[in-house]
């Protein structure tokens, strides 16, 4: 499939955000597609709304995207051209807000779909934001210090055209970090000549970086896990969890529902992962991580794949990874009773479906990761005010903004009789479009 080049669907053929399979590409290839699936979410949710077509072709595409070839100085001497994307979904109810990956697998098409996704998360939280997603096609670890700031700075650079704490704010994400969003500020602020904190978010607290950010994804999945544990009748004492992803929502998470008393069977990085039918306690986990070893070596416990991590008889599985990895090939084996989408699109349409016939209760990403979203506002906020609060006034307000939105979710799953998943997009995006419409089209 050449760059750019989407798979799928819009009722108007006209539209310019009408999608096409000119490859002829498989089923699978396109499960495989991360914008294909966002739109397969979009088309259910939207079958339950009165949307008019031109509301429901106007969110089906992104507002803007920028696509950069920018060169990097290497250390060798050598200059190196790297591609990179910035995509804002969405405007209407504020600046756009949202991450940027470093990762050689970043598409057009999946930043498209992480910037849709981004946009449903802010509105079901009720944040005055829009969706935005970056990414650069790059492995960080194949570069040194002084290359990943070179690169980041020149990227920065590039999308300094659309980024500003009134426009668009980004945030890590996949393969970047808070001193990659403090090179970002940094180089944003020289431009315009005095600092501007609050044109990134999840940045080191010394430079108006927020108390709690770091573990706010984590600890927003884990605060929908025992919500939900509540709703199946299970006590977290008698939980068992197995996560796929041990980064920084995966080892949050765990972290934290190992304190609440749930029992941890199985933890993985992308090369693999552990499996302890007795617990496995996270904390020695990061120690030892801390201390430079890999998950995959950590001693005592058994030896597992990402793949068989997934399908253990467990009570809840988080997938804390990256999008696709629950699919039609692995749902008739999932076990566990409750699947926390701590990732991004870490389900795919075909999969839901199975999962909904097996009756297992899927907490949508939308919903589950949105903590991380949630203390970048308050971060932004803060920055804006240059006032700053406690840490935990800030967990305070992260865990009454989930516990708010997984309350609205479930009254929409009786109101639509439908899941999760859609009841969290068709509150999203009745808001978006009400949002639309109140503020009118131009001119």
């Amino acid at each position: 499939m050449d760059e750019g080049e989407i798979l799928e669907i819009s009722e108007n053929p006209g539209s310019p955000c009408a999608i096409r399979n000119p490859a002829g590409l498989s089923k699978g290839r396109i499960e495989d597609n991360a914008y294909a699936n966002a739109l397969a979410q979009f088309d259910k949710a939207v079958s339950h709304l009165h949307l008019k077509h031109g509301v429901m072709d106007m969110l089906r595409c992104p507002k803007r995207e920028l696509s950069v070839n920018f060169p990097v100085m290497m250390d060798s001497g050598d200059i190196r051209i790297f591609r990179g994307y910035r995509v804002h979904h969405s405007v209407v109810k504020g600046p756009t807000k949202g991450g940027i990956r470093y990762s050689p697998n970043v598409t057009l098409d999946e930043v498209r779909a992480l910037a849709m996704w981004m946009t449903w998360k802010c509105a079901l939280m009720n944040l005055p934001y829009g969706g935005a997603k970056g990414g650069v096609i790059v492995n960080p670890k194949e570069l040194s210090t002084r290359e990943l700031e070179r690169l980041t700075r020149r990227y920065a650079t590039e999308i300094s055209v659309l980024m500003g704490p009134e426009s668009d704010i980004p945030a890590p994400d996949v393969g970047t970090n808070p001193q990659v969003m403090a090179w970002i500020m940094d180089t944003y602020s020289m431009h315009r000549g005095f600092s501007v904190p609050a044109v990134v978010t999840g940045k080191p607290v010394e430079i108006g970086g927020s108390l709690g950010r770091t573990e706010a994804t984590g600890r927003g999945v884990g605060f929908c896990i025992l919500e939900a544990l509540k709703l199946r009748g299970i006590s977290p004492e008698n939980a068992t969890v197995a996560i796929q992803g041990f980064g920084n929502v995966g080892s949050v998470t765990a972290r934290m529902a190992h304190e609440l008393g749930m029992k941890v069977v199985a933890i993985s990085s992308s090369k693999g992962g552990l499996y302890k039918p007795d617990g496995i306690d996270p904390r020695m986990v990061t120690r030892h991580l801390e201390r430079g070893g890999s998950v995959t070596d950590f001693p005592g416990p058994d030896s597992i794949s990402n793949e068989d991590l997934l399908t253990l008889d467990c009570d809840v599985v988080i997938a804390a990874a990256i999008e696709n990895q629950i699919t039609s090939q692995n749902a008739d084996r999932i076990k566990a009773r409750i699947v926390a989408e701590g990732a991004n699109g870490p389900t795919t349409p075909e999969a839901d479906e199975i999962l909904d016939e097996k009756g297992a209760f899927i907490i949508p990403d939308i919903l589950c990761n949105a903590g991380g979203v949630i203390v970048s506002y308050l971060e932004w906020v803060q920055d804006l005010q240059s006032f700053f609060w406690p840490v935990d006034e800030i967990n305070r307000k992260l865990q009454y903004l989930m516990a708010k939105a997984f309350e609205s979710v479930i009254e929409a799953t009786k109101q639509f009789k439908v899941s999760n998943r859609e009841a969290a997009q068709i509150l999203a995006i009745q808001r978006i479009s009400d949002a639309i419409l109140i503020r009118g089209i131009y001119p």
